[in-house]
């Protein structure tokens, strides 16, 4: 048995789109957790003279990391699936403390088709576990609607200094399933 992608929205300039609008916010640092579904845009990011991808060991390491982007004068956004936003509840604290910018973008698993009963109880509690930590939530469930979520997610992120976290839908990423 192998894993497939089964996508209903395979349009794939999506991922084009989230690197062009950090390319607008001036991002610089991308801390990612590496993920199937962050894979063409962590590509993108590893290829780019003006951003630094950094991968880590664990997302709540990203939270640290984008505090200490900003202290340092740069901005960032970090990279995750839902099943890692469970480890970045304490470090989440550090946002309305230290009041800095955060953009999140986070691949969604245990939704639409999921295979995995796994990553159920997470997927099916990601969004109310970042909105309890402070952090408004933005969706995006098909490619034509990428563009404007994440230019609403970074203008809120980094001008408004709002806590912000993207969900790219699985139903926009694919379904994994295994086949034969």
């Amino acid at each position: 048995m192998h894993a497939r992608a089964d996508a209903a929205d395979t349009a794939p300039n999506w991922p084009d789109d989230i690197f062009a609008t950090l390319q607008r916010f001036d991002v610089r640092q991308v801390p990612y957790v590496p993920d199937a579904g962050h894979s063409k845009l962590v590509q993108r990011v590893l290829g780019s003279t003006t951003m630094r991808g950094i991968p880590l060991t664990t997302e709540e390491e990203g939270v640290a990391l984008l505090a200490g982007a900003w202290a340092g004068g740069q901005r960032g956004v970090l990279l995750m699936q839902s099943s890692g936003v469970g480890n970045c509840i304490n470090m989440l604290s550090l946002i309305p403390i230290l009041r800095f910018p955060f953009l999140t973008l986070v691949t969604m698993r245990g939704e639409w088709g999921e295979f995995n009963p796994w990553q159920v109880p997470m997927g099916s509690t990601t969004q109310r576990v970042v909105e309890l930590s402070g952090v408004q939530v933005l969706r995006a469930s098909n490619a034509a609607e990428v563009p404007a979520v994440m230019e609403a997610a970074a203008a809120q992120a980094y001008n408004a200094l709002t806590p912000t976290a993207v969900l790219l839908s699985q139903r926009l990423i694919g379904a994994k399933v295994f086949t034969k």
